[in-house]
Protein backbone atom coordinates (compact mmCIF):
# COMPACT_ATOMS: atom_id res chain seq x y z
CA UNK A 1 0.00 0.00 0.00
CA UNK A 2 2.89 2.49 0.85
CA UNK A 3 4.52 1.64 -2.56
CA UNK A 4 0.90 2.48 -4.62
CA UNK A 5 0.35 5.93 -2.30
CA UNK A 6 4.00 7.27 -3.44
CA UNK A 7 3.47 6.15 -6.59
CA UNK A 8 -0.07 7.61 -6.77
CA UNK A 9 1.13 10.87 -5.93
CA UNK A 10 4.33 10.55 -8.46
CA UNK A 11 1.61 10.08 -10.89
CA UNK A 12 -0.35 13.24 -10.13
CA UNK A 13 2.83 15.28 -9.85
CA UNK A 14 1.41 18.69 -10.48
CA UNK A 15 -1.58 18.36 -8.61
CA UNK A 16 0.39 17.18 -5.56
CA UNK A 17 3.08 20.02 -6.06
CA UNK A 18 0.61 22.68 -5.42
CA UNK A 19 -0.37 20.81 -2.46
CA UNK A 20 2.74 20.73 -1.13
CA UNK A 21 3.69 24.06 -1.74
CA UNK A 22 0.12 25.60 -0.07
CA UNK A 23 1.19 22.85 3.20
CA UNK A 24 4.72 24.10 2.97
CA UNK A 25 3.93 27.79 3.05
CA UNK A 26 1.29 27.16 5.53
CA UNK A 27 4.00 26.10 7.73
CA UNK A 28 7.03 28.44 7.22
CA UNK A 29 4.02 31.54 7.89
CA UNK A 30 3.96 29.42 11.42
CA UNK A 31 7.13 29.23 11.90
CA UNK A 32 8.07 32.69 11.16
CA UNK A 33 5.16 34.19 13.09
CA UNK A 34 5.71 31.97 16.17
CA UNK A 35 9.51 32.73 15.89
CA UNK A 36 9.01 36.29 15.65
CA UNK A 37 6.62 36.33 18.73
CA UNK A 38 8.82 34.51 20.61
CA UNK A 39 11.36 36.75 19.97
CA UNK A 40 9.47 39.51 20.84
CA UNK A 41 8.90 37.57 24.34
CA UNK A 42 12.62 37.28 24.34
CA UNK A 43 13.57 40.82 24.03
CA UNK A 44 11.05 42.16 26.59
CA UNK A 45 11.99 40.07 29.14
CA UNK A 46 15.51 41.06 28.18
CA UNK A 47 14.83 44.63 28.39
CA UNK A 48 12.99 44.30 31.51
CA UNK A 49 15.60 42.35 33.25
CA UNK A 50 18.62 44.73 32.14
CA UNK A 51 17.23 47.94 32.87
CA UNK A 52 15.43 47.41 35.91
CA UNK A 53 14.21 44.37 37.77
CA UNK A 54 16.92 41.84 37.43
CA UNK A 55 16.50 38.50 37.67
CA UNK A 56 14.66 38.52 41.25
CA UNK A 57 14.47 40.69 44.05
CA UNK A 58 14.96 40.42 47.81
CA UNK A 59 12.90 42.61 50.41
CA UNK A 60 12.01 42.52 54.13
CA UNK A 61 8.56 40.59 54.47
CA UNK A 62 5.77 42.99 53.44
CA UNK A 63 7.79 45.48 51.26
CA UNK A 64 6.38 44.62 47.07
CA UNK A 65 2.76 44.91 48.92
CA UNK A 66 3.38 48.12 51.30
CA UNK A 67 7.11 49.78 51.14
CA UNK A 68 6.18 51.81 47.77
CA UNK A 69 4.20 54.37 50.32
CA UNK A 70 6.61 53.85 53.18
CA UNK A 71 10.17 52.39 52.41
CA UNK A 72 12.07 53.58 55.29
CA UNK A 73 10.13 51.18 57.18
CA UNK A 74 11.01 47.78 55.45
CA UNK A 75 15.47 49.05 55.28
CA UNK A 76 17.17 45.99 55.09
CA UNK A 77 20.31 46.52 58.08
CA UNK A 78 23.49 45.29 56.98
CA UNK A 79 22.56 44.15 53.48
CA UNK A 80 25.98 43.02 52.42
CA UNK A 81 25.42 39.77 54.74
CA UNK A 82 22.51 38.92 52.62
CA UNK A 83 24.71 39.53 49.19
CA UNK A 84 27.49 37.78 50.44
CA UNK A 85 25.08 34.64 51.14
CA UNK A 86 23.18 35.28 48.19
CA UNK A 87 26.46 35.08 45.52
CA UNK A 88 26.98 31.73 46.96
CA UNK A 89 23.74 30.25 44.75
CA UNK A 90 24.84 28.36 41.65
CA UNK A 91 24.19 30.69 38.60
CA UNK A 92 24.44 33.98 40.65
CA UNK A 93 26.47 36.79 38.99
CA UNK A 94 26.16 39.66 40.59
CA UNK A 95 23.79 40.91 43.87
CA UNK A 96 23.90 44.58 44.40
CA UNK A 97 21.71 46.95 47.01
CA UNK A 98 19.41 49.39 46.12
CA UNK A 99 17.83 52.14 48.32
CA UNK A 100 14.49 53.50 47.06
CA UNK A 101 12.71 56.59 48.08
CA UNK A 102 10.28 58.93 46.54
CA UNK A 103 11.98 63.13 46.56
CA UNK A 104 11.49 66.61 44.84
CA UNK A 105 14.04 67.25 42.13
CA UNK A 106 14.84 70.99 42.26
CA UNK A 107 16.35 72.96 38.91
CA UNK A 108 16.33 76.72 40.82
CA UNK A 109 13.38 77.51 39.07
CA UNK A 110 11.13 73.75 39.10
CA UNK A 111 10.33 71.43 41.39
CA UNK A 112 9.30 67.70 39.80
CA UNK A 113 8.48 64.74 42.09
CA UNK A 114 10.68 62.20 41.25
CA UNK A 115 11.39 57.90 41.97
CA UNK A 116 15.02 57.94 43.61
CA UNK A 117 17.48 54.80 43.62
CA UNK A 118 20.47 54.80 45.55
CA UNK A 119 22.57 51.95 43.63
CA UNK A 120 25.88 50.46 43.46
CA UNK A 121 27.25 51.76 40.26
CA UNK A 122 29.94 49.44 39.94
CA UNK A 123 27.66 46.29 40.50
CA UNK A 124 24.63 48.26 38.79
CA UNK A 125 27.01 48.15 35.39
CA UNK A 126 26.95 44.69 35.21
CA UNK A 127 22.78 44.61 35.06
CA UNK A 128 22.12 47.49 32.93
CA UNK A 129 22.89 46.19 29.30
CA UNK A 130 20.11 47.86 28.31
CA UNK A 131 20.14 51.36 29.97
CA UNK A 132 21.56 53.42 27.26
CA UNK A 133 23.00 56.82 27.70
CA UNK A 134 21.72 59.89 25.95
CA UNK A 135 24.29 62.01 26.74
CA UNK A 136 27.44 62.30 29.75
CA UNK A 137 28.79 59.05 31.45
CA UNK A 138 27.19 56.66 33.86
CA UNK A 139 27.91 57.02 37.52
CA UNK A 140 30.87 55.83 38.93
CA UNK A 141 31.72 54.46 42.36
CA UNK A 142 32.64 57.45 45.14
CA UNK A 143 30.54 59.70 42.51
CA UNK A 144 28.75 60.44 45.57
CA UNK A 145 27.94 64.09 44.43
CA UNK A 146 26.46 62.76 41.11
CA UNK A 147 23.49 62.46 39.72
CA UNK A 148 21.87 59.84 36.23
CA UNK A 149 18.74 61.62 35.32
CA UNK A 150 15.83 59.44 33.18
CA UNK A 151 15.44 61.50 29.54
CA UNK A 152 11.89 62.31 30.83
CA UNK A 153 12.86 63.81 33.89
CA UNK A 154 15.85 65.50 32.34
CA UNK A 155 13.72 66.82 29.38
CA UNK A 156 10.97 68.32 32.18
CA UNK A 157 13.65 70.27 34.21
CA UNK A 158 15.63 70.73 30.86
CA UNK A 159 18.59 69.40 32.37
CA UNK A 160 21.64 68.43 31.10
CA UNK A 161 25.01 67.07 32.26
CA UNK A 162 27.02 69.18 34.44
CA UNK A 163 23.86 71.34 35.96
CA UNK A 164 23.51 71.63 39.24
CA UNK A 165 20.33 70.04 41.22
CA UNK A 166 18.80 70.01 44.85
CA UNK A 167 17.57 66.75 45.80
CA UNK A 168 15.01 67.14 48.94
CA UNK A 169 13.68 64.24 50.60
CA UNK A 170 12.37 63.47 53.95
CA UNK A 171 14.00 61.39 56.52
CA UNK A 172 12.38 58.25 58.49
CA UNK A 173 12.30 61.08 61.41
CA UNK A 174 9.82 63.39 59.51
CA UNK A 175 13.02 65.87 58.59
CA UNK A 176 13.05 67.65 55.57
CA UNK A 177 17.00 67.32 53.98
CA UNK A 178 18.61 68.20 50.97
CA UNK A 179 21.59 67.53 48.79
CA UNK A 180 23.56 69.39 45.81
CA UNK A 181 24.24 66.96 43.21
CA UNK A 182 25.97 67.75 39.48
CA UNK A 183 23.87 65.67 36.81
CA UNK A 184 26.70 63.57 35.38
CA UNK A 185 24.52 61.48 32.63
CA UNK A 186 20.81 61.38 31.07
CA UNK A 187 19.88 57.72 30.38
CA UNK A 188 16.54 55.44 28.97
CA UNK A 189 15.90 52.54 29.72
CA UNK A 190 13.01 50.28 28.11
CA UNK A 191 9.86 52.00 29.77
CA UNK A 192 9.30 55.53 29.14
CA UNK A 193 7.13 56.10 32.73
CA UNK A 194 10.33 54.79 34.07
CA UNK A 195 12.28 57.21 32.56
CA UNK A 196 9.90 60.31 33.05
CA UNK A 197 11.03 60.12 36.61
CA UNK A 198 13.74 58.01 37.29
CA UNK A 199 16.84 59.33 39.94
CA UNK A 200 19.77 57.36 40.63
CA UNK A 201 22.53 58.43 42.77
CA UNK A 202 25.26 56.80 44.70
CA UNK A 203 23.96 54.32 47.81
CA UNK A 204 26.23 55.96 49.66
CA UNK A 205 24.89 59.49 49.17
CA UNK A 206 21.02 58.11 49.39
CA UNK A 207 21.77 57.10 52.71
CA UNK A 208 23.23 60.15 54.14
CA UNK A 209 20.40 62.24 52.46
CA UNK A 210 17.87 59.51 54.20
CA UNK A 211 20.32 59.56 57.35
CA UNK A 212 19.49 55.77 57.53
CA UNK A 213 22.10 52.80 56.60
CA UNK A 214 20.94 49.70 54.79
CA UNK A 215 18.89 49.32 51.64
CA UNK A 216 15.41 48.76 50.75
CA UNK A 217 16.18 45.71 47.90
CA UNK A 218 18.63 43.66 46.49
CA UNK A 219 18.54 42.75 43.23
CA UNK A 220 20.35 39.51 42.04
CA UNK A 221 21.65 38.89 38.59
CA UNK A 222 21.47 35.39 36.59
CA UNK A 223 23.29 33.63 34.07
CA UNK A 224 20.28 32.69 32.27
CA UNK A 225 16.18 33.32 33.24
CA UNK A 226 15.62 29.52 32.87
CA UNK A 227 17.14 29.64 36.59
CA UNK A 228 15.62 32.19 37.94
CA UNK A 229 13.06 29.33 39.94
CA UNK A 230 15.83 27.44 41.14
CA UNK A 231 17.93 30.33 42.33
CA UNK A 232 15.34 31.68 44.20
CA UNK A 233 14.16 28.26 46.06
CA UNK A 234 18.00 28.02 46.70
CA UNK A 235 18.16 31.80 47.91
CA UNK A 236 15.28 31.37 50.23
CA UNK A 237 16.81 28.33 51.58
CA UNK A 238 20.12 30.20 52.50
CA UNK A 239 18.16 33.59 53.97
CA UNK A 240 15.38 31.74 55.77
CA UNK A 241 16.94 32.82 59.39
CA UNK A 242 15.67 36.42 57.88
CA UNK A 243 12.38 38.14 57.81
CA UNK A 244 12.34 38.30 53.68
CA UNK A 245 10.10 37.89 50.66
CA UNK A 246 11.79 37.05 47.02
CA UNK A 247 9.71 38.51 43.89
CA UNK A 248 11.09 37.15 40.89
CA UNK A 249 11.12 39.16 37.83
CA UNK A 250 7.77 38.01 36.19
CA UNK A 251 5.95 38.77 39.37
CA UNK A 252 7.53 42.51 39.64
CA UNK A 253 6.66 43.05 36.37
CA UNK A 254 2.71 42.29 35.41
CA UNK A 255 3.02 43.88 32.25
CA UNK A 256 4.94 40.97 31.23
CA UNK A 257 2.44 38.41 31.72
CA UNK A 258 -0.01 40.35 30.25
CA UNK A 259 1.36 40.91 26.94
CA UNK A 260 1.99 37.18 26.23
CA UNK A 261 -1.60 36.90 27.30
CA UNK A 262 -2.57 38.95 24.55
CA UNK A 263 0.20 37.65 21.99
CA UNK A 264 -0.49 33.78 22.75
CA UNK A 265 -3.97 34.82 22.50
CA UNK A 266 -3.53 36.41 18.85
CA UNK A 267 -0.91 33.82 17.98
CA UNK A 268 -4.33 31.07 18.49
CA UNK A 269 -6.06 32.83 15.96
CA UNK A 270 -3.84 33.06 13.56
CA UNK A 271 -2.67 28.82 13.55
CA UNK A 272 -6.50 28.40 13.68
CA UNK A 273 -6.62 30.70 10.23
CA UNK A 274 -3.61 29.21 8.64
CA UNK A 275 -5.31 25.76 9.73
CA UNK A 276 -8.33 26.32 7.98
CA UNK A 277 -6.45 27.53 4.48
CA UNK A 278 -4.57 24.45 4.58
CA UNK A 279 -7.15 22.19 5.17
CA UNK A 280 -9.50 23.81 2.18
CA UNK A 281 -6.60 24.58 -0.10
CA UNK A 282 -6.08 20.36 0.44
CA UNK A 283 -9.53 19.07 0.30
CA UNK A 284 -10.20 21.26 -2.98
CA UNK A 285 -6.89 19.01 -4.16
CA UNK A 286 -7.83 15.42 -2.77
CA UNK A 287 -11.63 15.98 -3.94
CA UNK A 288 -10.32 16.96 -7.98
CA UNK A 289 -8.18 14.03 -7.42
CA UNK A 290 -10.79 11.90 -6.22
CA UNK A 291 -13.03 12.62 -9.18
CA UNK A 292 -11.00 12.02 -11.65
CA UNK A 293 -9.67 8.89 -10.24
CA UNK A 294 -13.57 7.54 -9.34
CA UNK A 295 -12.98 5.11 -12.32
CA UNK A 296 -9.84 3.63 -11.01
CA UNK A 297 -11.68 3.36 -7.45
CA UNK A 298 -14.51 1.44 -8.82
CA UNK A 299 -12.00 -0.57 -11.07
CA UNK A 300 -10.14 -1.71 -7.69
CA UNK A 301 -13.20 -2.63 -5.54
CA UNK A 302 -14.64 -4.09 -8.47
CA UNK A 303 -11.82 -6.47 -8.80
CA UNK A 304 -12.32 -7.51 -4.76
CA UNK A 305 -11.02 -4.34 -2.98
CA UNK A 306 -12.68 -4.02 0.04
CA UNK A 307 -13.99 0.01 0.68
CA UNK A 308 -11.75 0.14 3.95
CA UNK A 309 -8.69 -0.76 1.45
CA UNK A 310 -9.37 2.53 -0.65
CA UNK A 311 -10.53 4.37 2.36
CA UNK A 312 -7.18 3.81 3.99
CA UNK A 313 -5.16 4.34 0.36
CA UNK A 314 -6.48 7.60 0.21
CA UNK A 315 -5.82 8.51 3.60
CA UNK A 316 -2.34 7.23 3.79
CA UNK A 317 -1.49 9.28 0.36
CA UNK A 318 -2.29 12.24 1.97
CA UNK A 319 -0.56 11.23 5.01
CA UNK A 320 2.32 11.30 2.98
CA UNK A 321 1.70 14.28 1.29
CA UNK A 322 1.27 16.14 4.39
CA UNK A 323 4.49 14.94 6.25
CA UNK A 324 6.97 16.06 2.46
CA UNK A 325 4.82 19.32 2.55
CA UNK A 326 5.65 20.06 6.22
CA UNK A 327 8.76 18.65 6.32
CA UNK A 328 9.56 20.90 3.16
CA UNK A 329 8.06 23.75 4.96
CA UNK A 330 10.25 23.43 8.04
CA UNK A 331 13.21 23.40 6.18
CA UNK A 332 12.36 26.46 4.07
CA UNK A 333 11.23 28.04 7.63
CA UNK A 334 14.36 27.20 9.19
CA UNK A 335 16.62 29.32 5.97
CA UNK A 336 14.02 32.25 5.92
CA UNK A 337 14.31 32.60 9.80
CA UNK A 338 17.86 32.12 9.46
CA UNK A 339 17.95 34.90 6.71
CA UNK A 340 15.86 37.52 8.39
CA UNK A 341 17.21 36.91 11.74
CA UNK A 342 20.79 37.56 9.94
CA UNK A 343 19.20 40.91 7.66
CA UNK A 344 17.48 41.92 11.13
CA UNK A 345 13.98 43.80 11.72
CA UNK A 346 13.86 47.44 12.68
CA UNK A 347 11.14 47.36 14.86
CA UNK A 348 9.75 51.11 16.37
CA UNK A 349 9.10 51.58 20.41
CA UNK A 350 6.04 49.79 21.53
CA UNK A 351 3.22 51.65 23.20
CA UNK A 352 4.50 53.18 26.33
CA UNK A 353 8.26 51.96 25.69
CA UNK A 354 11.28 54.59 25.25
CA UNK A 355 13.06 52.78 22.35
CA UNK A 356 12.96 50.99 19.36
CA UNK A 357 14.82 47.47 18.83
CA UNK A 358 15.95 44.73 16.24
CA UNK A 359 13.86 41.99 16.48
CA UNK A 360 14.70 38.28 14.77
CA UNK A 361 13.27 34.96 14.79
CA UNK A 362 13.45 32.77 17.39
CA UNK A 363 13.16 29.07 16.18
CA UNK A 364 12.45 27.06 19.19
CA UNK A 365 11.68 22.94 19.50
CA UNK A 366 7.80 23.79 20.16
CA UNK A 367 7.63 26.04 17.54
CA UNK A 368 8.92 23.27 15.00
CA UNK A 369 6.98 21.06 16.31
CA UNK A 370 3.78 22.64 16.38
CA UNK A 371 4.38 23.96 12.49
CA UNK A 372 4.89 20.55 11.30
CA UNK A 373 1.75 18.89 13.23
CA UNK A 374 -0.60 21.59 11.91
CA UNK A 375 0.66 20.64 8.82
CA UNK A 376 0.48 17.12 9.06
CA UNK A 377 -3.12 17.10 10.77
CA UNK A 378 -4.78 19.99 8.42
CA UNK A 379 -3.72 17.26 5.33
CA UNK A 380 -5.18 14.20 7.45
CA UNK A 381 -8.64 15.81 8.68
CA UNK A 382 -8.79 17.49 4.84
CA UNK A 383 -8.81 14.22 3.52
CA UNK A 384 -11.09 12.12 5.65
CA UNK A 385 -14.62 13.08 4.22
CA UNK A 386 -13.53 12.49 0.61
CA UNK A 387 -12.15 9.60 1.68
CA UNK A 388 -15.03 8.42 3.31
CA UNK A 389 -17.29 9.48 0.63
CA UNK A 390 -14.99 7.56 -2.47
CA UNK A 391 -15.31 4.16 -0.32
CA UNK A 392 -19.45 4.56 0.20
CA UNK A 393 -20.01 5.26 -3.59
CA UNK A 394 -21.67 2.29 -5.29
CA UNK A 395 -18.91 0.45 -7.60
CA UNK A 396 -21.57 0.40 -10.84
CA UNK A 397 -21.37 4.59 -10.24
CA UNK A 398 -17.74 4.42 -10.03
CA UNK A 399 -17.39 2.28 -13.03
CA UNK A 400 -19.31 4.77 -15.14
CA UNK A 401 -16.53 7.49 -14.74
CA UNK A 402 -14.52 4.91 -16.91
CA UNK A 403 -17.28 5.01 -19.78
Amino acid sequence: MLYLAFRNLSRQWVRSGMTLAAIAFGVTGLMLTGGFIRDVYHQLAEALIHSQTGHFQIARDGYFRLGAQSPEKYLIMNPEIMVQQARLVPHVVEVMSRLDFSALLNNGETDLSVLVEGIEPAREARLGSYVRLVAGRLLQTGDNQGVLLGKGAAERLKLKPGDSVTLMANTPEGALNTIELTVTGIFVSFAKDYDDRAVRITLPAAQELLTVVGATRLVALLEQRTHTEAAILDTSQRLAEHKIEINSWLELNDFYSKTVALYDRQFGVLQLVILLMVMLSVSNAVNMSIFERMGEFGTMRALGNHSRYIARLVILENTLLGATGAVAGVLLGVLLAALISWIGIDMPPPPNMSQGYTAAIRLTPEILTRAFGIGVVATLLACLWPAIRVSRKPIIDALRQNV
